[in-house]
């Protein structure tokens, strides 16, 4: 039995809120511009491939680790706050310039922790509001104005300054995501809801709905690392300006801020399986205008608005799956399963793949490859919805809706 969801009052959501927009805001000016300093530093394509794969390698291991944890102990806002000051410890690193594998390193402590703090966020924010996706969306959206403000920030200063303050910027945003984390209530879920033996996920796992889902999850996130990590290494090498490059990524998190303003009316339009299906076409077409267009801004501002459903309609859309699935003790645990398959496996292998490719045939094929692998991941999102319909018919309705 799982305890019962707290009350979340207003002090509660304004600190989780506050966390989400330091966190993002980090994210916002690291994920566009750390290949962009990385090649700053000399370094080639294929190298800069496998170092921004460090993260998506730690989301492998470190979000199910420290998941299980959380469970076990109730202590998510702890590990939270220890996740933040390892992570602002060990980004001192990047001031020294001791080649790539001291920057793997470096990454690699780094990303161990940084990883871990979005599924703990995210059960702990589940628990919290309580399946009101409203919400969510309210407390997401502080996350989508941080990354707005840094990655837009952050590419005017680099325009200006160059990429030689990298460094300190990673040490700056952390520093403020460790002084969020100290805002959050001291709070542990009740002893009673862990100290039962623990509960098996193996039943959760053998359902085929479950499994088409993180089929389709799989291919959707790794179809997006080809914007994640090559994005603006593409728009570089089509002669944009940092500047650009940083307005470009801000328009795809002004349409993410739109969704989550908006997601408390929408979502509840369609049943959670089609909006899956929703999410990977545009996903398609997202990446097919960012292969064939990208010469043309106003296609890549069209794709980058697609960024609303491809991305933010698709995460609320497996946040909501996962809780209902994956509830009481088994949510630290499935939250991590979200994170490993999708954006770790995906991760690791949409990099790696994406940068051979980038290397030798291009970054246009590599953007089309990416479509492809969004067609996948929409047909296993079409199984899902097939499978939850003849479920219906079968049974009193329930489920992902």
């Amino acid at each position: 039995m799982s305890a019962p969801p707290p009350v979340a009052g207003r002090g509660h959501l304004l600190a989780f809120a506050g966390l989400s927009a330091s966190y993002f805001a980090h994210i916002g000016f690291f994920n566009p511009y750390l290949p962009l300093w990385l090649k700053d530093l000399g370094l080639p394509i294929f190298t800069i491939s496998l170092l921004a794969s460090v993260q998506s390698v730690t989301r492998v291991f470190a979000p199910y680790a420290w998941g299980a944890l959380s469970d076990h102990t109730g202590q998510r806002v702890l590990l939270l706050r220890i996740s933040a000051a390892i992570a602002l410890l060990s980004s001192f690193g990047l001031w020294w310039n001791g080649g790539a594998w001291w920057l793997a390193l470096v990454l690699l402590l780094m990303f161990t922790h940084t990883s871990s703090m979005m599924s703990l966020t995210e059960a702990a924010m589940a628990h919290l509001v309580a399946g009101d996706w409203g919400r969510y969306g309210r407390i997401r959206l502080c996350g989508s104005a941080g990354f707005l403000v840094t990655v837009f920030v952050a590419g005017e200063w680099f325009d200006r300054f160059g990429m030689k303050h990298f460094p300190a910027w990673a040490a700056g945003t952390l520093a403020v995501v460790l002084l969020a984390t100290l805002r959050l209530p001291d709070s542990r879920e009740p002893v009673a809801a862990h100290d039962a033996p623990g509960e098996p996920i193996g039943p959760v796992l053998r359902n085929r709905v479950v499994q088409w889902f993180f089929a389709a999850l799989f291919f959707q996130v790794m179809s997006h690392f080809s914007v994640y990590a090559f994005f603006s290494l593409y728009l570089d090498s089509l002669g944009y300006g940092k500047s650009t490059i940083g307005l470009l990524w801000a328009l795809s998190v002004v349409a993410e801020i739109v969704w989550f303003f908006l997601q408390g009316r929408l979502i509840g339009l369609l049943p959670m399986p089609r909006w899956m299906l929703v999410c990977g076409i545009a996903a398609v077409a997202r990446l097919g205008l960012t292969a064939g267009l990208g010469g043309w801004i106003a296609a890549l501002v069209v794709a980058q608005w697609l960024h609303a459903l491809s991305f933010a309609a698709h995460h609320t859309t497996c946040i909501a799956v996962v809780s209902r699935r994956f509830p009481g003790r088994l949510r630290g645990r499935g939250q991590a399963l979200f994170t490993v398959i999708g954006y770790g496996f995906g991760g690791v292998l949409g990099v790696l793949l994406g940068g051979a490719v980038a290397q030798a045939f291009g970054y246009r094929t590599m953007f089309a490859l990416a479509a492809l692998l969004a067609v996948a991941g929409t047909l296993c999102a079409w199984r899902v919805m097939r499978l939850e319909a003849a479920a219906r018919r079968e049974t009193p309705p329930a489920g992902l809706r």
